[in-house]
Parts: structure tokens; C-alpha cells; sequence
């Protein structure tokens, strides 16, 4: 019997053996109870209908044309160890207000968010940050939230708030960035609202995706750093199989031992599936989110199509597909057309790829259920709830040629070009590291690069395993990267959106694909044994994160900093919190082993 005939036959019963609070905690993610989204926030000034007036995805430039509303959205995030059972198995995670996935954060594009976030993990005791991903904090990196890089971490006890601007618009999340926390659960989801290119009628919200490990993150990274690749667990340290794989953090578990029935233990059968609503007749967004660690996931739903209008944060060319690719970070916002009865009920999959993405999980389906207006709620999809054939490339995005911006933006001629060569080797000490160029990063918590850069010193003589790429003045950065590992990677850079030139296996040709208007995003698969090419516009003067968003990869040093523009950095009026921030981590630090076995992030 298949893993997926097994899972659709423990699946039949869809009433939870147990509460939400003990699976997700705080949060309503998940549930037929989870509210739905408004076109925007409605205390804004309103010109001609929008608080973006009369822009348009294709009339203005997403990140030099955002409006400035002038309203402020602030959140409050205490991360704290908590005891919750997404799928069943109770594991001790770091939970945001409570809440596994973390709250949403929602504003309207131009607003600016404001996020205090407090520090009360203890037992032991970590510090923390967290990162907003795809947002590109124009002249505020110092609330880009990597630790090392942009900031100190925050101390356990302290608190450190964090203002930037909400902009690019559409789907995206925040984690933390410090070492792999945000595998025990240290992320939730963002919505900007924004213009659309394509109409819809409801907006059902985030759609998180994520591979889940049973086993705490730090025990798995004292793996992946440790275990030598010649041995015979050396593949699986390099890319350790995830136990489950949630769908707004639920799912089933086939407990081991278990007796269904159980209701107390320490692992429960039958933890029930997220669920969500369908009206006959009516367009939905769904808000597609990679959150996981190290998982390719292809997405779908039985029996309907999806027509593709953002991926990342950029709006697109509407296509229209039944199967979407989604590398880990990765985003793609869909429509789909509720086309069935009334009372039916249908599956929606995503399914971990495996191969020369990541090690098979134990677990690789995650299941959830659309029940239409009339649906017996109670109820498990029957024999017309039928599953798309998979045909597209297991541990690859879609063809370049697929996505066309809406508001297009050429190539050009770089300014500069970059080589970056990465692999996976064993270093002197005998610890498996990945590297750029034969460098493997280590952060150094106690001297963000940003900080130092807006000092004047750009040398960095304290470690050059800081992987540094000075550009310099440089208006045009192209990036070539040739992968010689035998795996992918999702390749991410923060403060911008990438135009992505070309990816393919063996060597680059030179060709560009779409050249007068290429695909952009903030994260892009590049294929094992292959090559990359980005491109972007120095534009947002930095040291900004240039790596591979697999935890495990990020965490063995396959990471670089891309520093721009160093005499603009130094302009900078960077706010006394952030040096503030670093004189309390020092003074914790001082006093206490922080235990940094990765590169930090």
C-alpha cells in the first residue's frame, strides 16, 4: 500500500481527536473559524476607491512607486517555549504569542509596521530575531533582523522593536533568523494588500506549506555539522528527512504504538486536517507559503485549476496550472474557481518532492479539506475527488518562460559581474560546511556587519569568513552561481527582488530568457549540477543576505553578504535602539556561553 492510500484511509474520520489549542495553540489557522481577508485595511485615506489611489500592478513601479499612507500597524510578539501537537506528536516549541503559526501580520501597501518583539525563551535560555521576508526595508536594514549581519540578536529578557515600511505587496512570512529556529515553529505569515491584475471574490487567506520534524532543531543541527558525508548517514545529515508535512500546521500522524483512541498521550492518531470553505460559482485567493525548512512542496487541488497571478511579491501575467512549485520561502498567490456541487467535498495536497531536493520524508502528503457551501462537514472526500498527475520537474521551479511581470522591467547590461561556485565539503576540524567559493560563513553575533560598515570599516579583518562581496558603486549586480553539489537549492537575497536570467543544468550558454522583461522573485531554485544567473539594481545600499533557505544549508555556511553603495551606508542615521540592542547582547554574552555550533543563521 502507497503512503498516500494509507494516509486517504486514516483520514476517513475528519473529526479532530483533539482540541485546536493543543494542536496549533492560539491560533485559528486551519479552521472552518479562520476569517476571511478584505480587499485592504479600511482605516486608510481612500483615493479614487484605494489607499493606493490609481496605481495598478502594471502602471507603477512596486518599489519605487508605493504610497506613503502615514498609518502605523503594531504588533506586539512574545516568543516563548510552549508544549503543542500539530499532527499529534506533543513537542516543545518556540510559539509566538502562543500561537503555532505565528500570528499573521496585515497592512496595506505603504503603511509602516512596527513590531516589538519580546524575548522570553527560556529553559534554556536562546536569543532571537526575526527577519520579514521579501520585504525589502529601503533605508532601514537595521530591522532586516539577521543577527551578525543587521543586528545583535535580542537577549533572552529583552525586547527590540522594529519599524519598516510595507512594501513590496502580496504574500509573504517572517522567521527567525538566528541559527534554525524557525524549525520548532518561529514564523507566521504577511499580507500586504495591494493593486491585483485579475479578479477574485474571496480572499481565504495565507495557505501555509511546511516539512515538520518531530526531533528539536538543535539535535538535528549538532547532525548536520557533525556527521561526516563518507559515512553512511552522511547524505541524510546533509539533507535529514522531515517527519510530516503541514498545511496551515495541521495534519495526521501514524503514531507509533499508538492507540487511536488516546486522547492524552504523548502522540495521538487522528490530530485532524485544516480545513476551508468553498462557494459555488465564486473566484478564491489563496495565499500559497512555503514555511518549511528544507522541502520542495507541489501543490494542488482535486479536481480544479489554479490561475497563477503573483509569484513572491511580484504580480504576474495570469496562467493557469493544476500543479504549483514551491521551493522552500517561495510564495505563489492563485485564483480558483469553485466549479463543483454544492455539497462537495475535495482535496487539497501538497506533496514533498524528493530525489535530489531532500531526503524522502517519513511522511511526505499533506492533506487538507474544501467543503462546499452544502457539504457535510463531518464528512472525507469520496471516489470524485480526484488527484492531478504530477509531470513537472521534481526539484525545479516552472520554466522561466512561464512567468511574465506585469509591470515589466529589461535586463540590461550589468555593471558588474560576480562568480560564485557552491559546494558541500568537510572542513579542518572535520565538520561538513558548505561554501561559496570555498568560503563557509560564520556569523559573529557580537558585530553585525551592517553596524561595522556604517562606521566606516569595510576591511572586516576580524573574520573573513564573513564571505563579503564589496560592489561598491556598481548600478547593475549580475550574480553567476554554478552549483558543483549534488543537491538544489532555493537561492534567496534580502532588500530586493531578483531578475532571474537563466537556470538550467551543466554550464551556462549565455542565453537570457525573456530578456526585455524576465521573471523577478526573492527566491529561485537553482537545480543540482547546474547554474544560476541574477541580476538586480543597486538600489537599497546595504550588506545584504545573499543564500540558499534551506535551514540545514544556511546553518552549514552557504550564505554571502552583497555590500552596496558602502559611502551611502555610512550616511546612515541609524537609530540608538539598534546600538543599544548590541550593549545588551554583549553584556549577556559576557556572562553567558552561547552556544553557536552553525553559522548563526
Amino acid at each position: 500500500m502507497t503512503v498516500t492510500s494509507t494516509l486517504l484511509q486514516g483520514t476517513i474520520a475528519l473529526i479532530a481527536a483533539i482540541s485546536q489549542t493543543r494542536t496549533n495553540g492560539g491560533s485559528n489557522m486551519g479552521t472552518l473559524q479562520a476569517p476571511t481577508y478584505q480587499p485592504f485595511l479600511t482605516n486608510n485615506p481612500i483615493v479614487n476607491g484605494w489607499p493606493w489611489g490609481s496605481k495598478t500592478t502594471s502602471n507603477s513601479d512596486p518599489y519605487t512607486g508605493l504610497p506613503n499612507t502615514g498609518v502605523i500597524r503594531k504588533y506586539e510578539f512574545t516568543v516563548a517555549r510552549g508544549t503543542i501537537a500539530p499532527d499529534g506528536y506533543s513537542k516543545d516549541m518556540l510559539l509566538i504569542n502562543g500561537q503555532y503559526p505565528g500570528p499573521p501580520i496585515e497592512a496595506n501597501w505603504g503603511d509602516t509596521i512596527q513590531v516589538t518583539v519580546n524575548n522570553a525563551i527560556s529553559g534554556p535560555d536562546e536569543g532571537t530575531t526575526i527577519h520579514y521576508h521579501g520585504l525589502n526595508q529601503q533605508n532601514s536594514e537595521w530591522n532586516d533582523g539577521v543577527p551578525g549581519v543587521s543586528m545583535c540578536p535580542i537577549s533572552p529578557g529583552g525586547s527590540y522593536t522594529q519599524t519598516f515600511q510595507a512594501t513590496p505587496y502580496g504574500s509573504t512570512l517572517y522567521h527567525s533568523h538566528y541559527s534554525a529556529q524557525w524549525a520548532d515553529g518561529l514564523w507566521g505569515p504577511i499580507v500586504i494588500h495591494g493593486p491585483t491584475n485579475s479578479p477574485y471574490d474571496i480572499d481565504l487567506g495565507p495557505v501555509t506549506i511546511n516539512d515538520y520534524y518531530h526531533t528539536p532543531y538543535f539535535q538535528i543541527l549538532e547532525g548536520v555539522v557533525g556527521v561526516l558525508r563518507s559515512t553512511p548517514a552522511g547524505l541524510a545529515a546533509v539533507r535529514p528527512a522531515s517527519d510530516n508535512n503541514l498545511i496551515n500546521g495541521k495534519m495526521n500522524f501514524a503514531c507509533p504504538n499508538a492507540d487511536s483512541n488516546t486522547t492524552t498521550g504523548p502522540c495521538v492518531n487522528n490530530a485532524g486536517l485544516s480545513k476551508f470553505n468553498f462557494q459555488s460559482g465564486k473566484k478564491h485567493r489563496l495565499r500559497l507559503i512555503n514555511s518549511g525548512i528544507a522541502a520542495i512542496q507541489k501543490f494542488s487541488i482535486d479536481n480544479h485549476n489554479m490561475t497563477v497571478i503573483a509569484n513572491d511579491l511580484i504580480p504576474i501575467e495570469p496562467y493557469t496550472t493544476n500543479i504549483v512549485t514551491l521551493g522552500v520561502a517561495q510564495r505563489s498567490d492563485v485564483i480558483v474557481e469553485a466549479t463543483g456541487d454544492p455539497t462537495d467535498i475535495v482535496w487539497i495536497r501538497s506533496m514533498i518532492s524528493s530525489g535530489e531536493c531532500t531526503e524522502p520524508a517519513n511522511q511526505p502528503l499533506a492533506l487538507a479539506t474544501i467543503y462546499y457551501e452544502h457539504a457535510n462537514q463531518t464528512a472525507a472526500p469520496g471516489n470524485n475527488s480526484i488527484a492531478h498527475v504530477d509531470n513537472t520537474p521534481p526539484c525545479e521551479n516552472d520554466d522561466l518562460s512561464q512567468t511574465v511581470p506585469a509591470y515589466p522591467i529589461a535586463a540590461g547590461n550589468p555593471s558588474t559581474t560576480i562568480d560564485m561556485a557552491v559546494n558541500v565539503s568537510i572542513n579542518a576540524t572535520g565538520n561538513l560546511v558548505w561554501t561559496i567559493n570555498d568560503s563557509a560563513f560564520h556569523a559573529d553575533y557580537n558585530n553585525p556587519i551592517l553596524l561595522l560598515a556604517n562606521a566606516g570599516n569595510t576591511s572586516y579583518p576580524l573574520d573573513p569568513n564573513w564571505n563579503v562581496y564589496n560592489v561598491g558603486t556598481n548600478t547593475t549586480i549580475r550574480v553567476l552561481i554554478t552549483n558543483e553539489s549534488p543537491t538544489s537549492h532555493p537561492w534567496h537575497f534580502h532588500g530586493h527582488e531578483m531578475s532571474v536570467l537563466a537556470t538550467g543544468t551543466g554550464t551556462w550558454d549565455g542565453t537570457i530568457v525573456n530578456a526585455n522583461n524576465p521573471q523577478r522573485r526573492d527566491v529561485q531554485i537553482m537545480p543540482a549540477n547546474g547554474y544560476l544567473v541574477l541580476q538586480w539594481e543597486s538600489n537599497n545600499p546595504g550588506v545584504w543576505p545573499f543564500h540558499c533557505h534551506i535551514a540545514w544549508h544556511v546553518s552549514g555556511g552557504l550564505y554571502a553578504n552583497i555590500l552596496e553603495q558602502p559611502e551611502q551606508i555610512r550616511q546612515y542615521k541609524i537609530p540608538s535602539t539598534a546600538f543599544q540592542n548590541c550593549r545588551d547582547w554583549a553584556a549577556y554574552s559576557g556572562n553567558h556561553l552561547v552556544d553557536q555550533i552553525d553559522s548563526g543563521l
